[in-house]
């Protein structure tokens, strides 16, 4: 069973907003994407390096080192990365926010 934990409250993450949370020690990246909440590891494939510096468009967050793009909500990814990012899954409670590891 999944362990969901308190991350952020909605009023924090306005739409279009992003930030960066922590989920067992991992850095993760949350987004309000038209009002639905997305969560997804902060960690770029092709490099490592964090992905919340980077800019949205459309669904995708581009990394800011070299252009990979990673779906927001699916965790899919374009080249130069050559893997996906973990997803989490997202529950809402009142005003909170909480995710768990997604499977």
């Amino acid at each position: 069973m999944t362990e969901f934990i308190k991350v952020a409250k909605i009023s924090e993450l306005p739409l279009g907003g992003k930030m960066r949370v922590e989920y067992d020690g991992e850095d993760v990246g949350l987004f309000n994407l038209d009002g639905e909440f997305y969560a997804i590891s902060d960690i770029c494939t092709h490099d490592e390096g964090p992905l919340l510096g980077g800019n949205i468009i459309d669904d995708c967050i581009v990394c800011p080192r070299h252009g990979a793009r990673f779906n927001i909500k699916t965790g899919q990814q374009t080249m130069p990365a050559f893997a996906p990012v973990p997803l989490y899954e997202v529950k809402i409670e009142g005003d909170d926010i909480l995710i768990g590891r997604g499977s």
